[in-house]
């Protein structure tokens, strides 16, 4: 038995490129961003609406897909795309839609139409 039970793990992610580690994060963000605006194939999701969580966690994904966006190559344009996509969901979401360029994520992005 090891003295450090999480050496396995650390080694594990050691081992695992940048790039890869980053899509992960952008996935999940993505996923949990989805699940906040009710996008779950799940009949109940519509009730777990949270735009506030929802915002924060389409912020977060556009800051980190914009800074990582140079090296995620193939896989930029349908990031780009997917996050997009929420971006017009939430305003579609919104009682009161943001105004172009205060929507989650759009001071990274610019105004999403």
């Amino acid at each position: 038995m090891s003295e450090n039970p999480h050496s396995e793990d650390v080694r594990e992610l050691a081992d695992v490129p940048a790039v890869e580690v980053v899509t992960r994060s952008i996935v999940m963000l993505m996923s949990a961003a989805a699940e906040k605006l009710g996008l779950a194939d799940d009949p109940a999701a519509g009730a777990r609406v949270d735009l506030d969580e929802a915002r924060k966690l389409i912020t977060a994904l556009a800051g980190l897909v914009t800074a990582a966006l140079p090296d995620l190559g193939l896989h930029a344009a349908p990031i780009r795309d997917g996050l997009k996509s929420l971006q017009l969901a939430f305003r579609e979401a919104s009682a009161v839609p943001d105004e172009p360029g205060q929507g989650p994520g759009e001071k990274y992005t610019g105004p999403v139409r």
